[in-house]
C-alpha cells in the first residue's frame, strides 16, 4: 500500500504560514516546507523568511505567494542541534601532515 494514501495535505488554500525558503526548484521558485510538505513560492531566494498565502494545493505539493517579507520564523529544533562546539570532547584529533610527507607511488 502506498504511504500517504488517504492523508490530506497539511495546508489549505487561503491559509497563511511563516516559512523559511530552504531551496530553489527547477523552475526557479523558492521551496519551503510546512510540516515536511513542499510549498513552491515564486520570487524568493534561499534563506528568505516570508509569510505566504497558499494559492493552490495538490496531493503532494502546494503553491504560495509572498504576503510579507522579513518575518520572524520559528527555527527547527533539528537545525539548532547541529551547532558544533570547537571544545567538543567527542571530536577526534586529526594529525596534520604536509605535502612533503606524502609518499607518491
Amino acid at each position: 500500500m502506498s504511504e500517504g494514501v488517504g492523508v490530506s495535505p497539511p495546508v489549505q488554500e487561503g491559509e497563511k504560514y511563516k516559512v523559511k525558503i530552504e531551496d530553489i526548484g527547477k523552475e526557479g521558485d523558492g521551496v519551503a516546507k510546512v510540516e515536511n510538505f513542499v510549498v513552491f513560492v515564486p520570487d524568493t531566494d534561499v534563506g528568505d523568511k516570508v509569510e505566504i498565502e497558499i494559492t493552490r494545493v495538490l496531493r503532494t505539493l502546494a503553491f504560495g505567494e509572498v504576503v510579507e517579507r522579513d518575518v520572524e520564523v520559528e527555527e527547527d529544533e533539528e537545525e539548532e542541534d547541529l551547532e558544533v562546539s570547537e571544545d567538543d570532547e567527542d571530536t577526534p584529533e586529526v594529525e596534520e601532515i604536509s605535502v612533503d610527507e606524502i609518499e607518491l607511488e
